[in-house]
C-alpha cells in the first residue's frame, strides 16, 4: 500500500499554521534551497514547509517564470492539467518561501556557493536535452526533436525561432509516448480549436498555413508495448476530420492475450482493437497513422527508412526487411535526458541523470556513500518517466527524506546559514512573476485566450520591473 501523502500534508498544514505565529520574527535555523521551479521543486517545497518548523525554503529558477513543464510542456489543449499551478501558487505564497527567478545554477551561482549558504540543497532542474536517433543526416533542417516542437508552440524562451517546415503533406514522428501523441494531435487539430488555448500566436500563424495531411506515429515495438495512454488515444480518435488508420497485421495474435493483460493495458488495447474494427466508417481529409514494429534506419530527402522488427522477449530486433515512409518533416520523440550544469554535481553522463539512491546524491559513482545535504528529485534523478502524479510522489518521498535527515541530526543545522545573496543580480521575485502573469493574462483576454505568453526574457524582466 502506498503512502497517503494527502493525510501527511493535511497534518503538516495544521502543525505549520499553529506554530507559524510563534516563529514569525525569529531567524530560521534551517535553510533549504531548491534549484528548479517545476513540479518536482514545488511539490518538495510543499511537503518540507508543512513538515519542518523553523525553516525557510528558497527556490532558485533559471527562467524568470516558474512552473517548468507545466507551463512549457503540457499541451495547450489540456488546461485541466495546468490547474496544478493553483497549488504551486499557494506554496509559493507561503511566508517561509522565497522565489529567485532568472538565476541559473552553474552560471549565476555555483553549487558550492549554495551548499555553503544552505543546510540542504535539492536539485530539481529537470531534463532539457534530447536522446538522438544517431543516424546520418539527423542534423538536417527537417529533423527536429518533439521537445523543441513542444517548446515552440508553448512559448519557451529561445524556441520561438524554430520555424518548423509545415509545407509538406507527411510528418513522421519517431516514438509513441504521450508527447508524440500530443504533437500529432496539435498538427492535426482544427485551428479554431487551438485559438482559445494558450498556444503562442506565432505558432497559430504557422499552423494556419500548414499543409500537413498525414502524421505517421512510428514505434519499434508492438501495440502491447505502446507508451501512450488511453486518454491521449481517445482524444486522437475524436479529432474531427481525422481518419485514424491502423495496420491490421500489427495486431496479429493480440486478441488471445487480452485476458492476461493488466487492466490499464487491457483497456488501451481494447480501444485500439475497437478503432481498428471500425476504421473506414469515418472519412477525413487528414490521417493519423500509427505504425508498430519499425526501427529507424536511415534518413534521406523526403523520406525515412525503417527496419521491420520482431519482438523477442519484449525487445524489438531488426530483421532484414525495410520500409520507407514519406517524411517531409521528422520529429524524434524517443526520450529526454538531463544536463550537468555544475562541475560539483555527480552526474551520470551515460544515463543523463544524477547518481543517487532514493534522492540522496552519491559522493562517488562507485560507492553507495551519500553526500550529506545534497538531494535530487524529478526527472533529473529518475530519468524522464511517468506523469505529473509520478513526479509528485517522487518529490514528496525525497522531501520526506530531507525532513527525516534533519530531524535525525544527519545534517548539521546547529549553525545559521545566510541563504542566497541576490545583490547585484537581476532577480525576479514572486511579486515580479505576478506582474508577468497579470500582463500575460490581460494580453490573452484581449484575444479570447487564457494568456498570451511573453517569449522574450528581456521583455519578461521589463514587465517584472527588474
Amino acid at each position: 500500500m502506498g503512502i497517503n501523502w494527502h493525510n501527511i500534508l493535511r497534518r503538516g498544514l495544521h502543525t505549520s499554521s499553529a506554530r507559524l505565529q510563534v516563529i514569525q520574527g525569529a531567524t530560521p535555523t534551517k535553510r533549504i534551497c531548491i534549484v528548479g521551479a517545476g513540479p518536482a521543486g514545488f511539490y518538495a517545497a510543499q511537503l518540507i514547509l508543512k513538515q519542518l518548523d523553523n525553516c525557510v525554503v528558497d527556490v532558485v529558477e533559471k527562467l524568470p517564470v516558474p512552473f517548468g513543464l507545466v507551463r512549457f510542456g503540457v499541451a495547450p489543449d489540456h488546461p485541466e492539467v495546468k490547474n496544478v499551478i493553483n497549488t504551486f501558487t499557494k506554496t509559493a505564497e507561503h511566508p517561509r518561501l522565497r522565489y529567485f527567478g532568472n538565476i541559473a545554477l552553474g552560471t549565476d551561482v555555483s553549487l558550492r556557493e549554495l551548499r555553503d549558504r544552505y543546510h540542504a540543497v535539492l536539485l530539481t532542474y529537470g531534463a532539457d536535452q534530447d536522446r538522438e536517433l544517431e543516424l546520418e543526416n539527423e542534423q538536417q533542417g527537417n529533423v527536429i526533436s518533439a521537445r523543441k516542437f513542444v517548446a515552440w508552440y508553448n512559448g519557451l524562451p529561445g524556441a520561438e525561432n524554430l520555424a518548423p517546415d509545415l509545407t509538406g503533406r507527411d510528418v513522421t514522428i519517431v516514438g509513441q509516448g504521450n508527447v508524440a501523441v500530443d504533437v500529432a494531435r496539435l498538427l492535426l487539430s482544427p485551428l479554431d480549436a487551438l485559438k482559445s488555448t494558450d498556444t503562442t500566436e506565432y505558432a497559430l500563424e504557422a499552423l494556419s498555413r500548414s499543409q500537413v495531411q498525414r502524421v505517421h506515429l512510428v514505434g519499434r515495438r508492438g501495440p502491447l508495448q505502446a507508451a501512450f495512454t488511453i486518454k491521449e488515444l481517445r482524444e486522437m480518435l475524436k479529432l474531427p476530420n481525422v481518419d485514424t488508420r491502423w495496420r491490421s497485421e500489427d495486431f496479429s495474435g493480440i486478441d488471445p492475450q487480452l485476458d492476461k493483460l493488466q487492466r490499464p493495458r487491457k483497456r488501451l488495447t481494447e480501444l485500439m482493437l475497437k478503432s481498428l474494427k471500425e476504421q473506414g466508417r469515418i472519412s477525413g481529409s487528414k490521417q493519423f497513422l500509427p505504425i508498430f514494429l519499425r526501427a529507424p534506419k536511415a534518413i534521406s530527402p523526403g523520406e525515412m527508412e525503417f527496419s521491420v522488427t520482431e519482438l523477442q522477449q519484449e525487445a524489438a530486433v531488426p530483421t532484414t526487411s525495410t520500409e520507407r515512409l514519406p517524411s517531409h518533416l521528422i520529429l524524434r520523440s524517443i526520450g529526454y535526458k538531463s544536463s550537468c550544469v555544475d562541475t560539483g554535481i555527480n552526474f551520470d553522463n551515460r544515463r543523463g541523470r544524477v547518481h543517487n539512491i532514493d534522492g540522496r546524491i552519491l559522493k562517488e559513482d562507485a560507492s553507495a556513500k551519500v553526500d550529506p545535504g545534497l538531494y535530487v528529485a524529478g526527472w533529473l534523478g529518475t530519468g524522464p518517466t511517468g506523469v505529473i502524479v509520478t513526479t509528485m510522489n517522487g518529490a514528496f518521498a525525497v522531501a520526506k527524506a530531507i525532513c527525516d535527515d534533519i530531524n535525525a541530526n544527519a545534517l548539521d543545522t546547529s549553525s545559521a546559514k545566510p541563504g542566497y545573496d541576490a545583490d547585484g543580480k537581476r532577480v525576479v521575485t514572486w511579486d515580479g512573476w505576478q506582474r508577468i502573469n497579470d500582463f500575460e493574462s490581460a494580453a490573452g483576454k484581449a484575444k479570447g485566450k487564457p494568456r498570451e505568453k511573453i517569449v522574450s526574457i528581456e521583455e519578461m524582466l521589463r514587465v517584472a520591473g527588474v
